[in-house]
């Protein structure tokens, strides 16, 4: 396969003629995030929608957790999320 004298990552064969300039450009700006999900968890979730609802009712978990936490003024260890104990604040 012989390779354009311009750009030697482009082959001859590749054929640009009906082409349009920047038809992806928005999305690519725009960006995305790509995660890929072990198969023992992707078997209870069918599609991405899936996926975004669950993710959203764990962050809305999160959020009241720690407004809990934040009144009740008691602290998570920030590795385990176990409670921390007055003396345990005063030795950190």
């Amino acid at each position: 396969m012989k390779k354009m004298r311009n750009d030697p990552d482009m082959l001859e064969e590749y054929d640009f003629s009906r082409g349009v300039r920047g038809k992806y450009a928005k999305r690519y700006a725009e960006g995305t995030n790509v995660v890929v999900i072990d198969p023992d968890v992707a078997e209870y979730f069918p599609d991405h929608d899936s996926v975004n609802e669950s993710l959203r009712h764990l962050v809305s978990i999160i959020k009241t957790r720690k407004e809990v936490e934040r009144h009740s003024g008691k602290e998570r260890h920030p590795r385990t999320g176990g409670e921390r104990t007055q003396d345990a604040r005063a030795a950190s």
